[in-house]
């Protein structure tokens, strides 16, 4: 048999082989495509890339993205990203996927994920983790962290604290009498929440102290900050690693491995994402050795921090009261390795950041255009503290105030944080009236759910009164703030201790109204909702002796 030679082979033939080539994959395509199970409307899907190109036309926006192919293809439909994602926009389609059993086979978000892996976060941690056991593992040690009396102990302590340092750089910027009268007192409200909540998850999770609003502060002060330059510069590395890693990891899911390799816009961006985790590792790496190092120094009669990381560290040894009472089975009674707890410390900065400071960012937007809202819940908290501006907010203040916490639940339902999630199955299923098979990827659109006219009344309406009625809850799985099922936020209390507090500590003492009443919301959306800006006018409320 004669062997093929390309030594005569000319630009024009391999020109003609890639022609074929390009055929032939495009004629694959679109036959798995028009012979895929239980076709669903959606937008048309293209080569290579699928619906990106549709998904780059809203500015990478889940939010709008989603939004607007719910409108045109109704309560189910698929968007075809790295793989075809079936959208659900009802709560009938979504109980089997939330039912909050241990029997649910459905509580992974993906598939095991090669580009997840590529940015070494896959198998790791609880957000991202979609190998079943390792969520487990860890899901069990951030969840005992996290949710220990000790723990929102120190929540409260440090939301009083740094709202004081926060109040510190007000007063210089903003509040000073000329200022005020000078018209001068309009600030970024998004972008100091957004600097105050990483300063306060990265003192929860690690202990350490980071020192972004004072960064922030000395970029618009000439009278700079009480810290080292030095110290607050090194803090806002990792800051802003953190943050180009929340904005930018979901690349690593919605683009291909071929076009993150090949195509030079791709793989530039996936390259700079792949540094910039290199550098939070190393950061991280750094600063768990350290803690260890603390901890074993530290007698066994002495106290230790109240943070997460010394939690995880101490977990399952000798230094954990709950040693093997509340972890069971072989695999779990041992502690956790370093790998293990910068996993979970990373998720904790993604989930516990850019979720609080945007709701608060939203809550006052909402606030500034529902006079009557913003009333009662200054009646509240005036109610509770009597004028007092300045003690420390307490546990027992944070149960008192019911209001705020129904204002934030209705800031929940009308403009989420996160507008949607995944859930993938793992064995055959019917979900949605249709049989699945193995594998299938679903997207749950929380903003379709929140808003639906079927689950709620007056669906369009902005009024937290609602979750003040006697007896109110909502209908089953129509109001999923913080997830649902197995996977439900385990840091969903933090996360209302600090939002309630921040609305107490802000509005019994300052008046804070929008610059601009007719501006809309200023977001980008991709894993979180982010507010990219809200101007606001901030000054301190005249003493009332009562």
């Amino acid at each position: 048999m004669a062997l093929i030679s390309f030594e005569n082979f000319g630009i024009s033939d391999f020109i003609l082989l890639l022609i074929t080539i390009l055929t032939v994959y495009v004629a694959h395509y679109y036959y798995k495509y028009f012979t895929r199970v239980n076709p669903l409307p959606g937008p048309f899907p293209f080569p290579f890339v699928g619906n990106l190109p549709q998904y780059y036309w809203y500015n990478e926006n889940n939010k709008d993205f989603y939004g607007y192919n719910h409108k045109k293809y109704g309560d189910i439909f698929e968007v075809h990203m790295n793989g075809r994602f079936i959208v659900l926009n009802r709560t009938e389609y979504i109980e089997k996927l939330l039912t909050p059993s241990t029997k649910n086979p459905h509580v992974m978000r993906g598939p095991n994920s090669k580009g997840l892996e590529e940015l070494g976060v896959g198998g790791k941690g609880i957000l991202l983790n979609n190998d079943y056991k390792s969520w487990k593992y860890n899901r069990q040690f951030f969840t005992q962290a996290i949710l220990s009396p000790k723990f929102s102990h120190e929540a409260f302590d440090w939301t009083n604290r740094l709202f004081n340092e926060l109040e510190g750089y007000w007063n210089k910027l903003y509040l000073k009498k000329e200022i005020i009268k000078s018209n001068n007192n309009i600030l970024d409200f998004s972008a100091w929440f957004n600097l105050y909540t990483n300063d306060m998850i990265i003192k929860l999770l690690t202990g350490e102290r980071s020192y972004s609003m004072a960064a922030y502060f000395d970029t618009l002060s000439d009278e700079k900050s009480e810290h080292p330059p030095a110290i607050v510069d090194d803090s806002m590395k990792l800051v802003h690693a953190l943050r180009k890693h929340l904005l930018g990891f979901t690349m690593f899911q919605l683009v291909s491995s071929f076009l993150r390799h090949y195509v030079s816009y791709f793989k530039n961006k996936a390259d700079v994402l792949l540094q910039n985790m290199s550098f939070i590792n190393q950061r991280l790496d750094s600063i768990i050795r350290g803690r260890r190092q603390e901890v074993e120094n530290t007698p066994l009669d002495k106290p230790l921090a109240n943070d997460m990381l010394t939690s995880m560290i101490t977990a399952n040894t000798s230094r954990d009261v709950n040693y093997t009472k509340t972890v069971g089975g072989k695999a779990l009674e041992r502690p956790m390795n370093d790998v293990e707890i910068r996993g979970n410390i990373l998720d904790g900065f993604l989930g516990g950041t850019d979720t609080t400071a945007n709701m608060i960012s939203f809550i006052i937007y909402y606030l500034g255009h529902n006079p009557d809202v913003k009333k009662k819940m200054l009646e509240e908290i005036d109610g509770i503290f009597q004028g007092d501006k300045t003690r420390p907010i307490t546990e027992k203040d944070f149960h008192s105030l019911k209001y705020c916490e129904a204002i934030i639940k209705e800031v929940a339902r009308v403009f989420p944080a996160v507008s949607s999630f995944n859930r993938y199955i793992n064995k055959p299923d019917e979900i949605a009236g249709y049989n699945w098979p193995t594998g299938t990827t679903f997207r749950i659109n929380v903003d379709a759910i929140h808003s639906h006219e079927n689950y709620w009344e007056d669906s369009d309406k902005f009024n937290p009164d609602r979750w003040m009625v006697e007896g109110f809850e909502a209908k089953k799985y129509s109001f999923i703030m913080f997830g649902g099922g197995l996977r439900l936020c385990p840091g969903r209390k933090l996360a209302m201790i600090e939002l309630v507090c921040l609305m107490t500590l802000l509005f019994r003492k300052y008046e804070i109204d929008l610059v601009d009443m007719n501006a809309p919301l200023k977001t980008r959306s991709n894993a979180v909702t982010v507010c990219t800006e809200l101007l606001v006018k901030v000054k301190t409320k005249k003493l009332i002796f009562s």
